[in-house]
């Protein structure tokens, strides 16, 4: 069976513990974003009088360090989704594997897999936070 034959209903369960493993799933994280809307706004920038006023080359180097920042997240977030089709294809995977088990026996292939999944949604997690 490809990933293109699984059925949406199993994407979707694949996905949602995907995002139960990582922490994401909204349900069960509802206090995070009651957070966010307590949050005062951030005061604005305050202007010293003393520092010297902003050339060309100032703007220039903030020009590209803002575009080297663009193209990092860029590719952290092609990274991100990279290692997320893995994921679902990996607990597709996996779910077939258990499926043809013996209910007594699992495989250590099924156990390589499952600890690979764990490695790689520790590292979809440590990528999603940004580089901090």
């Amino acid at each position: 069976m490809t990933l293109c034959e699984v059925s949406v209903g199993s994407r979707i369960s694949a996905w949602m513990f995907l995002l139960f493993c990582l922490g994401l799933f909204p349900a069960f994280a509802p206090s995070a974003s009651a957070q966010r809307q307590s949050q005062p706004p951030a005061p604005a920038p305050k202007t010293d009088v003393n520092m010297p006023p902003i050339t060309d080359a100032d703007e220039a180097q903030a020009r590209i360090t803002s575009e080297l920042a663009k193209k990092a997240a860029k590719e952290r977030v092609a990274a991100i989704k990279s290692d997320t089709d893995k994921l679902l294809r990996l607990s597709v995977e996996l779910k077939q594997s258990v499926e043809k088990s013996d209910e007594n026996v699992l495989s250590l292939d099924v156990i390589k897999k499952a600890e690979e999944i764990e490695k790689l949604a520790r590292s979809v997690k440590e990528k999603m936070k940004g580089p901090n």
